[in-house]
């Protein structure tokens, strides 16, 4: 028995209403990836649901997330942009519907389809403006066509971890800048100790806190702050 077109639109909608939560929370970005395509493959009823990206360099795309406990599908080599179903997305930028892929011509993997019991495809781009970042492809156990709808919604799904994929990039940079500049003012701080203490000049500084590091295997920023720490006990005679 199907489920009611009312029933249907509201779980739709409170699967987008969760999605948009999860993209808005601090979450590492594979956990949510993970939970999109959980919850979208519940939504959709899909047997697979996965999330693609793109290397924009090597012009391929790869598997980052999927709900499907196959190893055999989660090590599916990359596909070419242009090659099979996900790459023909990435090249037209629309989302294409194939009623089974175990009998389509361009489908790379018809043997791995007929093994997982998967049959119709649906793969919409992950569009962040007018760029494709990479693609959400939905399977089904059963021959099915999709409709207007669902493919509307899966592409507001794809749209939505678009965005989110790239605000936690961007947020990861911001991190590793401020990071680094952290990173900056204890070894500057660290090396103005040695120069004043010890007299050696600005190079030399450096280099004496790359040897300690190299002979430690610590990083060079805790070498830094344990020469700030041990100027500071001598300064204020914290220890007597």
């Amino acid at each position: 028995m199907k489920p009611k077109p009312e029933s249907m639109f509201k779980k739709q909608v409170e699967t987008l209403s969760k999605i948009s939560e999860t993209i808005v929370s601090e979450k590492y970005l594979q956990e949510m990836l993970n939970l999109i395509v959980v919850m979208t493959a519940q939504m959709m009823n899909s047997k697979i649901c996965s999330i693609m990206l793109l290397d924009e360099q090597k012009k391929e795309l790869f598997i980052v997330a999927t709900q499907s406990l196959s190893q055999e599908y989660r090590d599916k080599p990359p596909i070419k942009v242009g090659e099979s179903v996900s790459g023909r997305v990435v090249h037209t930028n629309e989302p294409i519907m194939v009623p089974d892929v175990r009998k389509e011509p361009g489908y790379m993997y018809p043997q791995m389809a007929k093994k997982e019991g998967i049959a119709s495809m649906l793969s919409v781009p992950m569009r962040l403006k007018n760029r494709v970042i990479g693609v959400i492809n939905s399977y089904t156990s059963h021959v099915h066509k999709f409709t207007k709808d669902e493919v509307k919604v899966l592409q507001s799904v794809a749209n939505q971890a678009a965005i989110a994929i790239e605000n936690t990039k961007l947020l990861e940079e911001s991190l590793k800048v401020k990071e680094s500049l952290e990173n900056r003012k204890v070894l500057d701080r660290a090396k103005g100790i040695l120069m004043d203490e010890m007299k050696l000049s600005e190079n030399d500084a450096y280099k004496s806190i790359q040897r300690k590091s190299m002979d430690t295997g610590r990083p060079m920023k805790e070498i830094a702050e344990a020469i700030i720490t041990a100027w500071e006990i001598k300064k204020y005679g914290l220890l007597k």
